[in-house]
This record gives structure tokens, sequence and C-alpha cells, in this order.
């Protein structure tokens, strides 16, 4: 239990909810990672070692939907959390971008994420309508 609606984070109390519940957030546990607030963080997939390259290859992907109330947007995005030891270990890091146009209007919205069998990461825009692969760049000859 991580404790909503009574706490977020684990025991941070949320003092506008009536009843309060302490019994209950005396369990609430702290998630292991935080994605962000409102990112709506939808989709997700682990790595497979096969999917893209370093530094991509030990991880989770996360297709993040994105906040449509509130300025600035968050999410809107792919992110890739990296992991060592089976524990998440570093920041975000942008995957795939550019779902909000200059006027912020959404012209996709990343939803869910899955591995191909060809090595390459597919990610559903139910905006865009689109289904869009993302692979490793070649290296350089």
């Amino acid at each position: 239990f991580y404790g909503w609606p009574y706490s977020y984070y684990g025991q941070h109390v949320d003092e506008r909810v009536k009843p309060q519940n302490p019994a209950l957030v005396a369990k609430a546990i702290a998630p292991d990672y935080a994605v962000g607030p409102h990112t709506a963080s939808l989709g997700l997939v682990f790595a497979d070692g096969k999917t893209l390259a370093a530094p991509f290859n030990e991880g989770l992907f996360i297709g993040q939907h994105g906040s449509w109330n509130r300025k600035p947007h968050s999410g809107y995005k792919v992110v890739f959390i990296p992991f060592s030891g089976g524990k998440p270990n570093g920041t975000p890091v942008d995957v795939l971008t550019g779902f909000l146009n200059k006027d912020e209007k959404a012209m996709g919205r990343p939803v869910g994420v899955v591995n191909d069998q060809r090595g390459g990461l597919l990610v559903a825009d139910d905006v865009g309508n689109k289904i869009w692969r993302v692979t490793s760049a070649k290296a350089a000859q």
C-alpha cells in the first residue's frame, strides 16, 4: 500500500483528506522510484538487452501520456530509467520527445511501449494514431 488517498510518497500525510486513516498511513511504503507528478506514466517495459544499444540495454522504458490540465505540461515523452542490479539507478533519460508543438498543443501522446522481435522499441500514440518504432542509430563507418 502506497498511501493514496491518505498519504503520498509513503507516509507524507495529505491533511486535506477527511477522515484521516492513521493505521493505513503507518503501513504506507515509499515507492522505489518517482517519475514525477502528473506525467501519466501509463506504459512500461523492461529493456530486454537486445532492444537498444547501451546505455539503453538495462532499465525500464516508460511511455508518459502527459498532463493536459497544468502549465507547464509534464510527460508527453518516452523516458528510460537506468537500472543496476535489478534496481533503479539514475535519473530519467529522454528517449522520444517532440509530442508537443511550439504552442504546447499535443501532436501525440505516448501510451504503450513494447520491445519488438527485431530489436526496436514500439510506442503506441493515441493522439497521432500511430505506432512509432525507435531503434539505435547505426554506428559511424
